[in-house]
């Protein structure tokens, strides 16, 4: 199966023009027990609550079964079951769309199709969930790009609920651009449509990709390279005179220009060009600002403040210099995902206070590390070391509120802390190592 997506993707990249008319058979009982073995145990079902332990009892009668019903095209995809998890930074609850399992293993097979085509298509600048990229290189990217170009001004746009508003029909045409299998598309149609079940009720969905479907982020990827990378790459860019880039990730993206009156154009041509594709710009989100190397000096003659900042992957990006007075780049942890971990932190430490000391000491180690690998990045240090300590203080707080009786003084904290040997603050992720892969 692997060598065949590969001369897929080999023909994808060779002509570029090319529409593929057979897909469909890929779907076999082969792809289909792969997919299942590479899908994740203990995640939350879907509507008909069968988890992949249980689809494993007889695996090989469940795979016979559903590629019979691949091949008669009978096959139809259950509602996803609507949940919703907190949004950090944000009293919103960002909604989820859980499919079944059964349905996760034919998105997981589509995807693996689809990727094997449209890697070839992507632009250079796009950055999510794309293989051997992750959201570090997207601000490797971003660093560069500002620092060694001609960057003055950056567009910082927001769009609103971009997962919510995927148009269909738009969908569908994009797709048509390099499929002309029939089954296909019916098969990524019915996906869309089969409409998600909430409290016991179900809701139709004429509009959108659910996110935590497995098929949504190449869906989302597909959808912006045509709504918004081809565009900008092939339309707008050529009709500037000053240089102008993108960095994109997902919905999130950055522009760069050298000019203002350029960078004001594309942010009012963008806002037009997503309403085309059924999406709309978050105004209060969304700005154009004076960045880049000469930005700082430029508004120090107009007796203005210092240059503005954008957030980008959670980080706020400003403007400063090197040691040795060059003009640098330098990103901290946004002050709303840093505010969100640590509600997130003190809300773990308190409810899982009782738990056995050292268990919850190995648990806590865990979570420090999976910070410091995200957030440990070039410049970071002071907001690592400010969560690090944060931390420390909820420790000491929920620990003496095990029982009545309080457990530690900070001389006994102290000496706990120091047996107990949590992480301390590191800084993983070297923003000028070019070429090096990281996952998000």
């Amino acid at each position: 199966m692997e060598t065949k997506l590969a001369r897929i993707a080999e023909i994808a990249r060779e002509r570029p023009k090319e529409k593929f008319t057979s897909l469909a058979h890929l779907l076999n009982a082969e792809m289909l027990e792969g997919c299942h073995k590479e899908l994740k145990s203990g995640k939350a079902p879907g509507v008909d609550q069968q988890t992949k332990t249980l689809y494993e009892e007889n695996l090989h009668t469940n795979i016979g079964a559903l590629v019979e019903e691949l091949k008669k095209k009978s096959y139809r995809p259950q509602p996803v079951e609507r949940a919703y998890i907190p949004k950090p930074g944000s009293q919103e609850k960002r909604p989820l769309g859980l499919p079944t399992h059964e349905d996760k293993i034919v998105q997981m097979g589509l995807s693996k199709i689809l990727n094997a085509i449209y890697e070839q298509d992507f632009l250079d600048f796009s950055h999510g969930f794309r293989p051997g990229r992750g959201c570090h290189d997207a601000l490797r990217t971003l660093n560069h790009t500002i620092e060694k170009n001609k960057v003055n001004y950056v567009v910082d746009a927001d769009i609103k609920g971009f997962f919510d508003h995927v148009d269909h029909q738009w969908m569908l045409k994009m797709l048509e651009e390099r499929i002309k299998d029939p089954s296909i598309i019916r098969l990524i149609a019915r996906i869309l449509k089969a409409g998600c079940m909430e409290e016991g009720k179900y809701y139709d969905t004429e509009a959108g990709t659910p996110q935590g479907g497995v098929i949504s982020p190449i869906l989302s990827n597909i959808y912006l390279h045509y709504a918004l990378d081809l565009w900008f790459d092939k339309v707008f860019k050529k009709n500037c005179r000053g240089e102008a880039y993108m960095v994109r990730y997902a919905d999130d993206f950055i522009c760069c220009f050298q000019y203002k009156d350029e960078a004001e154009r594309f942010y009012q041509e963008l806002q037009k060009r997503l309403q085309k594709f059924s999406l709309t710009i978050s105004a209060e989100k969304s700005k154009v600002l004076e960045f880049g190397r000469f930005a700082a000096e430029n508004r120090a003659k107009r007796d203005e403040r210092k240059p503005e900042t954008f957030d980008f992957l959670g980080f706020t990006h400003y403007c400063s210099k090197s040691k040795k007075g060059k003009f640098r780049v330098k990103r901290k942890t946004s002050r709303k995902k840093y505010n969100a971990k640590i509600q997130i932190m003190k809300q773990w430490i308190k409810d899982n206070r009782n738990m056995p000391i050292w268990e919850l000491v190995k648990k806590l180690r865990t979570k420090l590390t999976g910070h410091y690998r995200y957030y440990g990045i070039t410049d970071n240090s002071e907001m690592l070391k400010s969560f690090y300590q944060q931390t420390i203080r909820l420790l000491f707080k929920w620990m003496n509120r095990r029982s009545q009786r309080k457990s530690f003084n900070w001389d006994s904290f102290d000496k706990f802390h120091k047996i107990c040997k949590l992480p301390q603050p590191r800084i993983y992720v070297d923003i000028y190592a070019m070429g090096s892969t990281t996952s998000c």
